[in-house]
């Protein structure tokens, strides 16, 4: 971990509740390659922007402290080749940056981040790539539950996850609020406040259930559903936290926690586990 870029470790921050575990019942569209057309649009607001918008109170609710830079901020358009070099500075094991899709990136980050508590993600426009690995079911073509085995697709990246030093990673965030705030801003909430939204999605996953394995499904077309309405009907950032098993949901809640504190210098109403 030496040596490590302030944006790599922002980066990691604000992407943290969304990139673990895009994978499972569906197996989502790859994202277009850089360069391309369709990579371009992904920084069109209107292809980005769901109808159901979520109404944004103009006033600050957790103010971004001011951070003296460290170095001057690139532009937002400009970007993506100073954030795929930091962030190959933060990885251990160099071959993880291929996990990462880096053409528009910080615009990737806020649509991934505001699209976690509605009720699907747009596949082509995530940061990250998808969990490797089909989703492992136990049962049959048309009911079972979520096979114990398929927790440990997700393992590596919680891990990932679970080793950054919170400290550096918030004052790091701080440090590159700008660029994640005027994307936010051009996604088409042009009185909202990145952060704040960041700290609401947050709050929505640790919110999500913790449901006792086995994990019933079933299968009335393609895709595999849960049997019960009360997750079925969940939203795509809790149902990501759902499928990646008891124990990875455990620590990377834990993680969100530390994150979401020191963002806004309070302990999150959900402290208790509630």
């Amino acid at each position: 971990m030496q040596r490590i870029a302030w944006w790599s470790i922002a980066i990691a921050g604000v992407v943290l509740g969304g990139w673990i575990a895009y994978n499972g019942f569906k197996q989502p569209a790859s994202a277009p390659p850089a360069g391309s057309p369709e990579a371009a649009k992904s920084a069109e607001p209107a292809v980005q922007l769901p109808s159901t918008a979520v109404q944004v109170v103009p006033e600050v609710q957790y103010p971004v402290p001011d951070v003296p830079a460290e170095k001057s901020l690139p532009t937002l358009d400009g970007s993506d080749a100073t954030m795929a070099a930091a962030i190959a500075g933060l990885l251990v094991d160099n071959a993880l940056v291929t996990l990462f899709n880096f053409s528009n990136f910080v615009r990737r980050v806020v649509v991934t981040v505001d699209n976690l508590p509605r009720e699907t993600l747009p596949a082509r426009f995530m940061p990250v790539k998808p969990v490797g690995g089909k989703f492992i079911v136990d049962g049959n073509d048309t009911r079972g539950s979520i096979a114990a085995d398929n927790a440990a697709r997700y393992t590596g990246y919680v891990n990932l996850a679970q080793g950054l030093d919170s400290a550096r990673l918030v004052a790091a965030y701080f440090q590159a609020y700008p660029l994640f705030q005027q994307a936010y801003r051009q996604l088409g909430y042009p009185q909202g406040h990145f952060n704040d939204r960041l700290v609401i999605v947050i709050d929505h996953l640790l919110a999500a259930p913790d449901p006792t394995p086995p994990v019933a499904l079933v299968r009335p077309k393609v895709f595999y559903r849960y049997a019960d309405p009360a997750l079925e009907y969940r939203s795509a950032g809790q149902k990501l936290l759902m499928r990646m098993g008891p124990d990875n949901a455990r620590r990377l809640k834990a993680k969100l926690h530390e994150i979401r504190d020191r963002i806004t210098g309070a302990p999150s109403p959900l402290a208790d586990g509630k």
